[in-house]
């Protein structure tokens, strides 16, 4: 691909200090680094250059470079750490990508814990995205339901069902509810310079079956999403 032929910028962050999976970004799943899953999916939609793999540490950046992909921007160490949040981090690589010239209307922030999307996840997101929505994003069935078995201690130390009056009997009938499953964000770049994320109002869901939204946070996750990868080999 030509560079300025793309109309997305692809942002993979990966920060150096995992704690639940040390060192998961370069860790090997079903023998391939975990970033690569994620630097694939990119370079498949998108020329090189409008890809960014924004790291903090140097042997991430170097297992990165060896799918062929230059990793030329370094995040900035204040950065880095656990506390800073995926908007703050995102503008940096925004505002590189501005001073480097690089063409693009709407973000795509792949997180490399989530290895099992596909390229056709990616762009039935894309599709959905419009420039009068904030961000599409993807989403599964959640695990727990606010209307049904999700409950919140109340004044009286109680526990009470989340929303509703607790008349739902069956979790069929209760309204379904989503939750992220971090596989893809589709943003406006407009929107994300204007307010954090949590205070976007127009945001548009994408269902992935919860086979493939798998987040790796812990190493039972990581168990979890070997299994699959492997059955479907």
């Amino acid at each position: 691909m030509m560079c300025n032929t793309s109309d997305a910028l692809f942002v993979i962050p990966a920060r150096g200090g995992s704690k639940g999976i040390p060192r998961k970004n370069i860790k090997e799943l079903c023998g391939r680094p975990l970033i690569h899953y994620s630097i694939d999916i990119a370079r498949t939609l998108a020329p090189d250059c409008n890809i960014i793999v924004s790291t903090d540490d140097d042997e991430i950046r170097q297992v990165a470079t060896a799918t062929g992909l230059p990793v030329d921007y370094v995040r900035p160490a204040e950065l880095g750490g656990d506390r800073i949040g995926s908007r703050e981090v995102i503008l940096d690589a925004m505002d590189w990508a501005d001073s480097r010239g690089i063409v693009y209307d709407k973000l795509v922030l792949l997180q490399p814990t989530s290895p099992m999307r596909t390229v056709r996840d990616v762009e039935e997101c894309l599709k959905l995205y419009t420039p009068e929505v904030d961000m599409v994003v993807s989403v599964t069935e959640a695990a727990c339901n606010p209307y049904y078995d999700c409950f919140e201690v109340g004044v009286d130390s109680s526990l009470r069902v989340s929303k509703g009056d607790g008349s739902y009997t069956r979790r069929q009938d209760a309204p379904k509810a989503w939750q992220f499953n971090g596989a893809v964000y589709v943003i406006n770049p407009s929107s994300l310079r204007s307010m954090p994320m949590g205070r976007f109002s127009r945001r548009i869901p994408y269902e992935m079956p919860k086979s493939r939204s798998v987040d790796l946070d812990s190493p039972v996750d990581w168990l979890v999403a070997e299994k699959l990868m492997e059955s479907s080999l």
